[in-house]
Parts: C-alpha cells; structure tokens; sequence
C-alpha cells in the first residue's frame, strides 16, 4: 500500500511537471514570436521562414492556409545594362554650371544626358502560393501560432471537435525544400485539400505525371527588357493512413494520420549574365532527394544547419512578466513597459533574418530580404546601395555571422566587373563604378530620375564591405583576392575627381547627398564635394593605401592615393553648430529629412569619433538632434548606430523604443514595427531589421576605433546582462562578456590570428589569476587598427562647440597569441 500511494504521488508529480512545462511553453518567448490569432490576409501578420534560397510567409490561417513562396533568383527581365553614352560629352558643361551655382540647370542637362534612357532595375517577384483547405475547422478554440527563432521552425496548433491539431513548417537549408508536417492528436483525423496558385502571367498550374503540383512559368518583361527566368515549382505530399487523391489543380488528402507537404523551386538563372540552367532538372531533383526523408529527418538536420549559425550569439538583458504576452501585444506596451526581453528577441530576430534570407552561393537579402507578394514591390525590392543593402549586411561580421555576407561580397566582385565599362563610357574614367541601385543583373549605370540616381558612391560604399570582411578575419589570402577591386574602386576617383576652382580641393562633380537636397539649390540635389562623397573617396583611398602596404605592392600608386586623400575638402562645421552636408554652409536646421548621409564618416565610417575628434563629435550631436528622432524605419536603425558611436546609450535606446513600437504611420512618414516584427519604412523595408541588431551590437562592443570599446554606450536601463559570441575586428572574439551595475564582471576574449589587444573599458580589470593588465600607450601597434587621421575641420565662428564628457575608462593593452583565450575580471570581484 505504501509502494502504491509513492508511485501514485510519483506519478501525478510526473503529470503537474508536464502540465507546467507545456504551460510555460504555451506562454514563454524566450527567442520566440507567437500570437493568438491568424495572420488572416495581412501579409506583415504572417511569419517568415526561409533557407537563403527559398522563402515562406506562414499565414497560420485555420480553414483556409495560406502560404507565399519566394525564390531567390526569380526577377523580371534577363541581362541587361543601363548605360548612358551621352554622359561624357556633357560632363565638362554639368560640373561648369554646377561650379558656378547652377545647380538646377546642371542638373536638367544631366537628366537629358547622364539619366538612363533604359532599364531602371527589374523586379524582384513572387512565385507564388500554396493554399490548404480544412474543411470543417472554421470553429476552433486554443489557437496559436509561433516562430521560434532558435529553431527556425514554424508552428500552428488549435483544437476542433476535441482534436488537436498541429502544422509545422521549415525551410530546409541542406534539402532546398520548403517541408510542412501535418498531425492531429488521433489518428485518421487529417483531411485537407491543397492547389497552387501564382500571380505570375506567363506561368501555367497542373498536376504532373509524379501527381505533383507544378508551377511553370518565365518572369514578366519590365521596361524594355524581355522576361527570360524560366522557373518551376513542384509540391508533393506524402501521407500516413487515409487516402490521397488529385485533380487537374489539387491534391486531396482524407483521413490520414499524418502528412507533409514538400515545395520545390527552381529556375535557369546560372549567373548575372548566364541563364543556361535547367530548372526543371534541379527541381526535380530537389524534389527527389527531400521527399524520401521524413518531416523529422529534415528537421534534425535543420537544426543543425542552421543553430550552427544561431547558437554563435547569445544575449541576456534580463526577463521581465512581460515576456509572457504575444508579440504583438508586447509591441503595443514596449515604450512605456518594462520589457527588455522583447530587445533580445528583435536581435536575434534581425540574426535570424540574415541567416534565413542570405546564404553562401544564393543572392544577396534585397530591400525585403527574401519575402515578396508583389509583382510589383515597393522600390522593386532591388539592391538600393546608397545605404539599405549595405545596411542589411552591418551585422554579419560583428555577430559573427561573416559567411552569410558572401552573396553580398560576391556582388560587389559582379558590380566591379560590369562597374568598368560604365566608369569608361559614362565619365571616361578607369576602375569601375556603380550609381545608387542595382538588381539581380548588375546593372551599375544611373537607376531613376537624375534627383537620386546621378550619385556615384556604389562602389566607394560597397567595396568597404570586402574591406571589413577581411578586418575582421585577417586572412592575406583574401586581401590579395580583394585587392583589385579595391583598387578599381578607388581607381575610377583618381580618374574623376576635379579641382575646385576656388580653394583647390579636390571633389567629386558632379556630387549628390543621398536623396537630399538643400532650399538654397532651387531644390537640385547636385553639387560639387558633397561632404558623402568626401568620406566616401577618403575611405576608398585609405583602404587600398593600408592594403598596398600590407600586401608589399604598388606603393607608388598608394603614394599618389595618399597625395590626393590630403586634397580632399575637409568636414565644415557650420553656422548652427551643425556637420555640414554641403561644402557651403547652407543646411537648414528645421530640415528632418530621413538620409543624414554626411554622418556616414561616424558610422558605419570611423573618421569621426567622440575619442579622436571632439569638434565633430559635437557637429555630428547637433546635426543629430536637428534632424530629429521621428524617421522612417530603416533611418532608426541606422540612427541606434550613430548614437551607440556617440556613447550614448540612453539616446539610441530611445531609438529601439520607437522601432519596436506598432507602425501607424502613412508610407516614408516614420517607422516601427509591424506585428511580425518586420521594419517599416513604411512599407515594409528589411533593413531597419538589420540595422537595429547591428546598432545594438554597437551599445555593448565597439572596434572601429583603434581599439575594443566594451560597454561603449550601454543605456540605465540595462544595468545587467551579458553577451557571448561577438567578432572584433583584428580576429577577436568576444567569447563572454559580463556586466552587473553597468560595470564589467568578466570578459572572455579568444584571439583567433594573434597581435596586439587594445581594451578599453568602463572599470578596471584583472588578467586571470590576479596579473595586472598593462595600461595602454601610442599608437596601437595591431595593423587592424590603423586608423587614418581625419583632418582637422573647418568651423564656422558662429559655430558653438560642445565638447564630450566621456566618463572614467581604462585603457589596457595585452599581447595576443592566435589561438589562445584571455579571461579578465574586474578588480572588485
């Protein structure tokens, strides 16, 4: 009797455990987004998953699913370029009316000569849907739908009738397949109807031989370019028990067991400039190899796949009861609320992003990452490098997810290669150069009106990018591969730049200010030396110096680059305090436009710094807090940066706050958050995603500024916590780093390639085992951070200056070996 009532109490503690942890699953976020509600036809409801290849919106729709699919390579048009041969004989006339204060009339010459006459970019497009249909379950209780982000899996449980009944859905990276898993708490209870359908006008749908359903189509021509991206899509479903059946357009499954739904896409497209593939052989056989695995092998092999990426980072900034809510309801209340959860879940989220829309050998995430409904999206959805697309790649080096920035870094290689013939026919220069947009074929002349698209910094910007991914890894190799791209890019400014008439400088004209323009130009966008463009030629110029330098190669030309980088204007700081856009001091502190492109030098650019150069420092402030906080979402993001750079962590985190706040805006009006957690511009933009992980990266680790800045700009309000996993330039990786009362505990560091580690940090810390850190002194003699000195700027004497108070911090300098883990504590503990 005494064994009975121990099991029995055995048993029934067993069954509360149960209980409670299936409770806790129902309500924890931990890293998941869920919600109690259908996403129903709102597109920014619905959840995304995706394997850089492939994408998926998960509506969660109970009677009636739906769920859009995107393939990375389907955009309209075929190879293409964009050019406009006229530029070069009216360019000596544009840059003499713009020297003469013009600038109107530069600019209708150059919408006349320079603008394209072709193509400007194609779209990227969906390629369709697959719908399910439950007959039956419009009544239903206990519903939820999830995205766990730590498991990249998506999940759909409600009860109908006393049965329970469960979707999950990934996107398998190994598989290339979307895989849906179908189950019911009994057995016999899965009945569904599934058929395709797709926006696209030149696609056909049918069920083939193999009673798959099949999507077959070619992309739509756009703008005089003819549609030439053949694609084919197959879903096959495979069931457990109960019967299968088909029509000419659906498949019908009853009373199964179980069943899952595999989706495969594929097209022709091979390169930029090869669309020789078969799509329909590589759709088959992605098809024939997923589908002899079941839903659980895809899902083990999954997890691994991606967590291998994933579980590099962690980050802990405390738990709060609001952690418990839906998302969506946890948006609603974050301004106001105390839930600094939900910041963790945005990171990792914007992690998740990139992981799941940019893959080695797949295309580069674009304006939506991965995921579009429109034929004809916002902007295109196409690759706008006068800031976005080099924003959706801020994070990859820094949380240490440097392979996914491959697609990018493989572009820009594209771009160079198609970037020559248009610096040369275009502006008569050598090199290679690209204007503010691209898409899917490359194309590197002006996209849209003259206003935005005469801007010439695609390259300057992007080529930074192979720049800093090898800061990070230090591998020579690669220097020695990227060099000529580098080189080009900074080639084409050697060839371009002018001499102002007037103080001699050297300056890009005609120039642009990202889509900005100041009253005093009639509303023209053009100018001579915008300060952009400076920074821009100053960072091409530095990195193919100090790569010149490391490789042992071409110093005569890296002498002439450092001759030129000394007449280049230096930065104003105007009449109302403010860093000046223009080379003249006519910025008006009232305007709020969403691009402050001249504080491109503070961030993601190094040339200005609240350590190095107080005076802009406080120019940079100013500029700032005139521009205003209320922007749209991807230019929050891009603000979280600018503050973190500032040191100022309350400021930047007043930016998080009003980009996890319910978007209510009207489109480019100002941002937040939709229900998915996706960016608004409005609309939808992926970037502020990107931009926001990337700025928050910046709050607790720093390494553009010839050292490792911990805790640089962390806010009150994260008074505790702890990150793992974060990459430094130089090869560093911050394997732990600890804080309590806004002081550090404990920083792990593994130095990967050796050197020296610059450290500075808010208190003072221990080597282990009780060895005092030596304090820093000079030059920090780490080649990786060589920091070209920003020349001194000119200051308007009705300029008031307010220099930085920069706090107590501590400045360590410790001799690396590669390989080895250094663990410092704070002298307190």
């Amino acid at each position: 009797m005494h064994t009975s009532k121990y099991c029995l109490r055995t048993f029934f503690a067993v069954l509360f455990l149960a209980f409670s942890l299936q409770v806790k699953a129902q309500e924890s976020s931990d890293l998941t987004l869920w919600y109690k509600q259908p996403a129903a036809d709102v597109w920014t409801d619905a959840l995304p998953i995706g394997n850089g290849r492939l994408g998926a919106m998960i509506y969660g729709n109970v009677e009636k699913e739906l769920i859009q699919l995107n393939e990375h390579t389907v955009w309209s048009g075929g190879p293409n370029r964009n050019d406009n041969p006229d530029a070069l004989a009216s360019l000596p006339e544009v840059r003499r009316l713009i020297f003469e204060g013009k600038q109107k009339e530069a600019e209708q010459l150059a919408a006349k000569t320079i603008q394209s006459k072709k193509s400007h970019g194609q779209k990227f497009q969906p390629v369709g849907d697959l719908n399910i249909a439950f007959e039956g379950h419009s009544t239903f209780t206990d519903y939820r739908r999830e995205l766990d982000i730590s498991q990249a899996i998506s999940k759909v449980s409600y009860v109908v009738d006393g049965v329970t009944y469960t979707r999950e859905a990934i996107a398998s990276f190994a598989e290339n397949v979307i895989a849906i898993h179908l189950t019911a708490s009994k057995p016999g209870k899965i009945s569904f109807t599934a058929s395709m359908a797709t926006p696209q006008p030149n696609a056909t749908v049918a069920l083939n031989s193999e009673k798959e359903l099949t999507i077959s189509g070619t992309t739509t021509d756009h703008e005089g370019v003819e549609g030439k991206v053949k694609f084919k899509s197959l879903t096959k479903i495979k069931n457990q028990g109960g019967t299968l059946s088909s029509t000419d357009n659906s498949i019908t499954v009853k009373n199964a067991d179980e069943a899952t739904i595999y989706i495969a896409i594929a097209t022709n497209f091979n390169n930029y400039l090869d669309l020789s593939g078969d799509e329909n052989g590589r759709a088959a056989a992605f098809m024939a190899k997923a589908a002899t695995k079941s839903f659980d092998d895809l899902l083990k092999t999954n997890l691994v796949d991606y967590q291998k990426y994933f579980n590099r980072v962690s980050l802990n900034l405390g738990e709060t009861e609001a952690s418990k809510l839906p998302t969506d309801e946890r948006i609603k209340g974050f301004k106001e609320g105390d839930d600094p959860q939900l910041v963790t879940l945005y990171y990792q989220y914007g992690r998740y992003l990139l992981i799941s829309s940019s893959q080695p050998g797949g295309q580069p995430a674009n304006l939506q990452g991965i995921w579009n409904k429109e034929m004809s999206p916002p902007w295109d959805s196409k690759y706008t490098i006068n800031i976005n697309a080099q924003m959706n790649y801020w994070p990859a080096e820094k949380t240490n997810l440097a392979e996914l920035h491959e697609p990018f870094l493989k572009m820009v290689s594209e771009m160079a290669e198609a970037g020559e013939e248009t610096a040369k026919v275009m502006y008569g220069a050598r090199g290679w150069m690209v204007h503010h947009n691209t898409d899917i074929w490359r194309i590197t002349g002006p996209v849209d009106a003259i206003f935005w698209g005469i801007w010439s910094g695609g390259g300057a910007w992007t080529s930074q990018h192979l720049w800093d991914h090898f800061q990070y890894n230090g591998d020579m190799d690669y220097l020695k591969s990227i060099y000529p791209i580098l080189k080009g890019a900074a080639m084409f400014y050697v060839d371009f730049l002018v001499e102002h008439p007037e103080n001699k400088w050297l300056v890009v004209n005609p120039g642009t200010s990202p889509e900005n323009a100041p009253a005093a130009h009639e509303g023209s966008s053009l100018d001579a030396g915008t300060t952009m463009d400076n920074q821009l030629v100053f960072d091409a110029f530095s990195a193919v110096i100090q790569a010149s330098e490391m490789l042992g190669k071409d110093q005569a030309f890296a002498d002439s680059l450092k001759a030129m980088r000394d007449r280049l204007p230096p930065m104003h700081i105007g009449k109302h305090g403010q860093l000046q856009e223009w080379l003249d001091d006519i910025d008006d502190p009232n305007d709020h436009h969403r691009h402050i492109s001249h504080l491109y030098g503070l961030f993601p650019s190094n040339q200005i710094s609240p350590l190095r150069t107080p005076e802009l420092y406080s120019a940079s402030k100013n500029t700032l807090i005139q521009r205003g906080d209320v922007s749209t979402g991807w230019s929050m993001g891009w603000k979280v940066n600018w503050w973190a750079r500032m040191l100022d962590g309350n400021h930047a985190y007043k930016l998080i706050q009003n980009q996890l706040s319910p978007v209510g805006a009207k489109r480019g009006e100002g941002g937040g958050s939709y229900n998915n957690l996706f960016d608004a511009h409005p609309p939808f933009q992926i970037d502020g995603n990107f931009g926001c992980t990337s700025g928050i990266t910046e709050m607790l680790v720093q390494s553009a500024n010839g050292e490792i800045h911990l805790l640089p700009a962390l806010p009150d309000v994260w008074q505790e916590g702890s990150i793992t996993g974060i990459r430094a330039k130089g090869g560093f990786e911050i394997v732990e780093l600890k804080w309590k009362d806004g002081k550090i505990e404990k920083a792990v560091i593994k130095s990967t390639i050796g050197g020296n580690l610059r450290l500075r940090v808010p208190n003072t810390l221990d080597l282990e085992k009780g060895k005092d850190l030596m304090k820093a002194s000079g030059e920090n003699p780490n080649p990786f951070y060589q920091v070209p000195v920003t020349a001194d700027p000119i200051v308007s004497p009705a300029a008031q200056i307010d220099f930085p108070d920069l706090g107590e911090t501590s400045v360590y300098d410790l001799k690396t070996e590669a390989g080895a883990t250094y663990e410092l504590k704070s002298k307190n503990l």
